[in-house]
């Protein structure tokens, strides 16, 4: 891990999201809803995932915060921490290695979670829309995982 990976990371999952919303809050209805998108790998551990689960862990962090911050705009802050899903993210391309290594790995993945295949863009959305709607009104702060039971292992 170089210096500047870590600030790569730090800045694009923590320091993006923070200071994005701080841009975007003005608008922001009172009585609305924000989502972040943090990580299953903020709560278990995997080799190569410290940086990247710190960062999600801050989001987590500043969930729980906001949601008190603003509280006097009744804005409700919520995270969803997904576990492995399907995008486009997921290819030997982008991840920088052989197709060999992708398949590999995405079998060593599976092997961990419990209902056997990936999560989908779509499933996540679901999640999303929950808490966004009217009816995820009682919480705050709050996180939902979405990993199909890994967590649990």
């Amino acid at each position: 891990m170089t210096e500047e990976m870590y600030d790569e990371i730090m800045d694009v999952n923590f320091k993006g999201a923070y200071f994005t919303l701080q841009q975007l809050l003005p608008p922001v209805n009172d009585g609305g809803s924000i989502v972040f998108n943090t990580s299953i790998n903020a709560h278990i551990g995997m080799a190569g995932a410290s940086v990247y689960a710190a960062s999600k862990a801050a989001l987590l962090s500043l969930t729980k915060n906001l949601a008190v911050e603003l509280l006097p705009r009744r804005i409700r802050v919520n995270s969803v921490s997904p576990g492995p899903v399907g995008t486009p993210l997921h290819s030997a391309d982008k991840l920088g290695i052989t197709d060999d290594q992708l398949q590999q790995m995405g079998e060593g993945i599976l092997k961990q979670i419990p209902v056997g295949r990936f999560g989908t863009s779509e499933e996540l959305a679901k999640v999303v829309t929950f808490f966004a709607s009217d009816d995820s009104s009682f919480l705050l702060g709050s996180e939902l995982i979405a990993d199909g039971g890994m967590y649990n292992l």
